[in-house]
């Protein structure tokens, strides 16, 4: 089956249908729309940005030229759904579209959820970004500091990615067939805390780090008594109604919409070949830097809190308060660390994007930009919004391609950028 692009639900294949009748409240399901009250709901839904159709092309030339099996995108302004574009299959075996239901993994994006939750800590009394970490977490005395004392490392520092820790969590990478997808106990995390340094001194500069965040998970759990999938769960997902979002093996109700995903490799004949690898797999003890499970309707609800999209609508001003307050938030977005150098861009003014608490800030057309990417498996994702007008865009991809991975590298970054053009003021 060749790649196929959609922009609308019509052509759904029948065994996708009949698996789909036996969810219940499918109409539940399948909206994208974030409602609002009052002058924004009889308004209509905003109309698609300008070049829409040509950013769409990009979009699917990307797409082809990187052999990539299924992908989508969406664009937010003050939390409503502008456009949406689908490309190819979520699984291409079945004959599953990529469209509004399809689940993605989200991969480091999932590190926001994190962070939001350790500030709503902070902000209910119930730790300082001064912290330290071993305070929590003991074990890391063990982590070898020829920068000083392992004592001086700071949950801010975790938050920032100037803590020193290595990127990676795992360090078995080489592609053996005996080799774990990632560590799935705590403990045999502290088993290599022994033989682990860190990289540079902390608080002197930005370096990112995965287990930083299974670090930070560990403080959420220390101090709340719940699993970090339970705490955000209790005080993210469920006020935001993000009821399709998981973390972990699919639940059932959900499982015939879990994207599969694939990377593109060579085979032992030299031929480039597209591999599926399955649609669920085990993060492990990573889940709380990359676990995240949704269909892009729950990445708008996430953008809605995130851009204080209320809609003027009082209750809905309580319930993002409730999760954390939008000062906070920005004060989250504030650049702490440079995280490159200056963007090469026609713009006199670009400066180099930066790191804040979690969130990282780009430069891009005089316009400041807030978001992350996320890449785990074979999915690949971004999110960004503008925070003045409530724009934003999010995608997925459910394909690596290990065979040329600069240029996929290359092509994400410039269709991301062309995203960003087309949402800039």
């Amino acid at each position: 089956m060749g790649p196929r692009t959609r922009g609308s639900g019509s052509g759904i294949p029948g065994q996708y249908l009949r698996a789909m009748r036996h969810v219940p409240s499918l109409a539940l399901l399948v909206t994208v729309f974030i409602p609002l009250t009052g002058a924004a709901q009889a308004a209509g839904p905003p109309a698609p940005p300008p070049d829409w159709a040509g950013f769409t092309r990009a979009f699917d030339a990307y797409a082809t030229r990187d052999s990539i099996v299924g992908a989508s995108v969406l664009v937010l302004r003050d939390g409503r759904v502008q456009a949406r574009h689908d490309f190819g299959w979520g699984d291409r075996a079945l004959g599953q579209p990529a469209d509004t239901n399809t689940i993605y993994h989200w991969g480091s994006i999932t590190k926001t959820l994190t962070a939001v939750a350790v500030m709503q800590l902070r902000d209910r009394g119930r730790l300082t970004l001064d912290d330290h970490i071993t305070d929590y977490i003991p074990e890391l005395r063990q982590v070898h500091n020829s920068y000083g004392d392992m004592n001086d490392v700071t949950i801010q520092m975790l938050l920032s990615h100037s803590g020193g820790f290595q990127g990676p969590t795992w360090p078995y990478n080489q592609g053996e067939p005996w080799e774990p997808f990632e560590p799935t106990r705590w403990e045999q995390l502290v088993a290599m805390m022994p033989y682990q340094r860190l990289h540079f001194p902390p608080g002197s500069r930005f370096g990112y780090s995965n287990p930083a965040f299974v670090y930070l998970a560990r403080v959420i759990e220390q101090l709340t008594g719940d699993a970090w999938q339970t705490y955000v769960s209790k005080n993210l997902l469920m006020p935001l109604g993000m009821t399709r979002s998981y973390f972990g093996t699919t639940p059932y109700h959900l499982a015939s919409f879990r994207s599969n995903n694939y990377s593109v490799r060579v085979d032992e004949a030299g031929r480039e070949t597209v591999h599926a690898n399955g649609r669920d797999f085990d993060p492990g003890i990573t889940i709380p830097n990359g676990g995240w499970n949704a269909p892009l309707s729950d990445l708008a609800r996430w953008i809605a809190f995130l851009t204080n999209a209320t809609g003027g609508d009082s209750a809905t001003v309580h319930r993002y308060d409730m999760v954390l307050r939008h000062t906070t938030l920005e004060e989250m977005w504030r650049a702490r660390y440079l995280a490159s150098d200056p963007v090469a861009d026609a713009d006199p003014n670009a400066v180099a994007d930066s790191m804040g608490l979690s969130f990282f800030i780009l430069w891009r057309h005089r316009t400041r930009f807030i978001g992350h990417t996320g890449s785990q498996a074979g999915f690949r994702s971004f999110l960004y919004f503008e925070p003045t007008d409530r724009t934003a865009m999010l995608a997925s991809f459910n394909t690596s391609n290990d065979v040329r991975p600069e240029a996929s590298a290359t092509g994400f970054r410039a269709i991301r950028d062309a995203a960003l053009k087309l949402i800039a003021p």
